[in-house]
C-alpha cells in the first residue's frame, strides 16, 4: 500500500496539533509559564512535523508489515 505524499502531510499535521497539544499542557504544569510553553510548543511543530513526513514516507518504501489487499 503506497500512500500519496499529501496524506502523509495531512497525517503529519494532524499528528503535531494532537501531540502540540499535549507538550504545551506538559510544559506550562513543568514551568508554570505559558510564554515558554508556547515558545517550545512553536519550535516543536515545525522541528516535529518535518521529522514525522520523511519518516512516514521512509516507512512507506517499506513492505515490512503490509498486507495484500483482497
Amino acid at each position: 500500500m503506497k500512500e500519496h505524499p499529501k496524506r502523509s502531510v495531512t497525517k503529519s499535521i494532524t499528528w503535531r496539533v494532537t501531540a502540540s497539544i499535549a507538550t504545551l499542557i506538559m510544559v506550562f504544569l513543568v514551568t508554570g509559564s505559558v510564554k515558554f510553553a508556547i515558545s517550545l510548543g512553536i519550535i516543536e511543530v515545525f522541528v516535529k512535523m518535518t521529522i514525522y513526513y520523511f519518516h512516514e514516507r521512509a516507512w512507506n518504501n517499506i513492505s515490512w508489515g503490509v498486507l495484500d489487499e483482497e
